[in-house]
């Protein structure tokens, strides 16, 4: 009985012990995030700073994609220069052990990086059987550029098809289908790439495309005016008004929205006049060329984004000039579906994704 009490104590010293490890992890880390808060960040060093000095900390935390395994996944990242001199930064996740299915390249959203959420996403691919790869875009993340900052759209998608190209051409990938994955700004990017090249991939799956803004997002006809005016004299200036319901309709998990600051590396200033005027320029034409499409497609939405038009969904789900091509509309989901909805709705998308995956990783889907 001695025994028994004596283990019995142990274990709640361990427990104490644990707990207070937690404490003392948790006062840390609002203390890092209230320094990181108010550094200037406009310049990729200084974000690189921030994402050393947090990266285990922001892997600790309690959600649900750092939950899931890694093991037997081979994870590496690094830096190239790309044809226009600008740094990159990139990060690809490989199974270590069993032999790829395909590869999946993936296009984040606008504000984000690469190295947060989307690890927790790209670790679930990997041990599916997928190579994953994906890049901070210049002027995001851990790139070069100024943060938040897109001078030309144009620019960057061929940014991004030079890199995802290179990876194509290696020998160990070339005879392995491959798909575009994009989420929300990403998913408007991954539809010019197909543009761009019309034949070389065999599906992408779009995560609340952008392409259209909802209403709430633009402003009244005639502070766009004028906005669009200042853009062309000032478009590096921090001014385009947001409305506090679109911040809120983000994440629909609340306290998955109080770990919104743990993503250092998000831009999280007014969004600025020229990039705000690339994008209104980007979706104005994917919507003139919805019936170009002619990749097989899945089309995640969630029916309550207010942020990307659950409708531009619907349009290019009609319009696509493909026969294979499936829309998902998930009920009462707000804008991040892989990232700030219930456990078991990101893990539903998730499910969704892998799924159709499978289903286009065979020779039968080429086309």
């Amino acid at each position: 009985m001695a025994e028994r009490t004596r283990k019995k104590g142990e274990d709640n010293d361990d427990d104490e012990e644990e707990i207070e490890k937690e404490m003392v992890m948790e006062n840390y880390s609002e203390v890092m995030l209230e320094n990181i808060g108010v550094c200037n960040m406009d310049e990729a060093p200084a974000r690189r700073r921030a994402r050393e000095a947090f990266k285990h900390v922001q892997l600790a935390i309690d959600h649900c994609l750092f939950r899931l395994p890694v093991d037997g996944i081979k994870m590496k990242e690094g830096y190239e220069v790309n044809s226009r001199g600008l740094e990159i930064f990139s990060k690809s996740w490989l199974p270590e052990t069993s032999s790829l299915k395909a590869i999946v390249c993936y296009c984040h959203g606008y504000a984000d990086t690469c190295t947060f959420y989307f690890e927790g996403v790209a670790r679930k691919l990997a041990t599916s059987g997928y190579g994953v790869f994906a890049m901070d875009y210049p002027g995001f993340g851990l790139s070069d550029g100024l943060h938040g900052y897109i001078p030309s759209f144009e620019n960057l998608v061929n940014d991004v098809i030079e890199h995802f190209s290179k990876i194509k051409e290696q020998k160990e990938y070339q005879n392995l289908p491959s798909f575009l994955l994009g989420e929300s700004m990403g998913g408007a990017i991954a539809l010019k790439i197909h543009f761009k090249q019309p034949h070389a991939w065999d599906g992408a799956a779009l995560i609340a495309p952008l392409c259209k803004f909802a209403e709430d997002m633009i402003p009244h006809w005639l502070v766009k005016q004028i906005l669009i005016g200042v853009a062309k004299v000032l478009p590096k200036t921090k001014l385009v008004p947001q409305k506090e319901e679109v911040k809120e309709n983000i994440y629909r998990d609340v306290k998955k929205r109080k770990l919104a600051p743990y993503n250092v590396l998000l831009y999280k200033d007014k969004p600025r006049l020229g990039t705000a005027l690339e994008l209104l320029k980007a979706t104005q034409e994917l919507e003139q060329r919805l019936e170009e499409v002619c990749v097989p497609l899945l089309i995640m939405h969630g029916e309550a984004d207010i942020i990307t038009d659950p409708s531009a969904s619907k349009a290019l789900y009609e319009k696509a000039n493909v026969k294979d091509k499936k829309l998902i509309l998930y009920k009462d989901a707000f804008h991040t579906l892989l990232e700030g909805e219930p456990d078991e709705t990101i893990f539903h998308v998730l499910a969704d994704i892998i799924t159709w995956l499978d289903d286009h990783s065979t020779t039968k889907y080429k086309y």
